[in-house]
């Protein structure tokens, strides 16, 4: 072994050394992490994250509303979580006929952002901004259509109070996403 070799093996070994060294304390605070925080009266199962960071849950949907029947003439099957869409749809816009596209349902987190996409083209991004009166959420939401904001607004979300937002026109009639509000979180 030459002397730069020898030079180089003794000061890898006290460069190591010294980081044993400095390490030895963290790993006594560490191993006695455990003690203190039960001394201390931590709970011994804290919270999820997933439950504590939950402001609510909505149910999304993207209606196409037209006023032609539809060419096999079935009607269009109310969903669970909607029961009465076509009535109240049909109270917000001027057409007859409302068939749900796609859905889907989604829990609002506090200071995430979460999405509802219930079809690859359209979604919903949904910022929440807390907690309302009487269960509702303050949302700030973004409407999207594939890569470009179609609308921007911020808005108060009550339970059994949907939101209508009328979008593009589409085939021979209009696109509409609902958002509702669950009750319960």
């Amino acid at each position: 072994m030459n002397v730069s070799a020898t030079a180089r093996l003794l000061n890898a070994t006290r460069v190591s050394l010294a980081c044993a060294l400095l390490l030895a304390p963290l790993a006594q605070l560490r191993a006695q992490a455990p003690e203190s925080a039960a001394a201390a009266g931590a709970p011994k199962h804290p919270i999820s994250a997933d439950i504590a960071a939950k402001d609510g849950q909505v149910w999304g949907a993207l209606v196409f509303a037209s006023s032609k029947p539809k060419q096999d003439g079935a009607a269009v099957t109310p969903t669970p979580e909607f029961p009465d869409l076509s009535k109240r749809l049909a109270k917000a816009f001027p057409y007859t006929q409302f068939e749900v596209l796609g859905q889907h349902s989604q829990v609002v987190f506090r200071e995430y952002e979460s999405w509802v996409v219930p079809s690859r083209d359209v979604f919903l991004k949904l910022d929440s901004k807390g907690t309302a009166a009487n269960g509702g959420l303050n949302l700030h939401l973004q409407f999207w259509q594939g890569q470009q904001v179609l609308v921007k607004t911020d808005t108060l979300l009550q339970p059994d109070s949907p939101l209508f937002i009328g979008g593009p026109k589409w085939r021979d009639g209009q696109l509409i996403f609902v958002l509702l509000l669950k009750k319960g979180k």
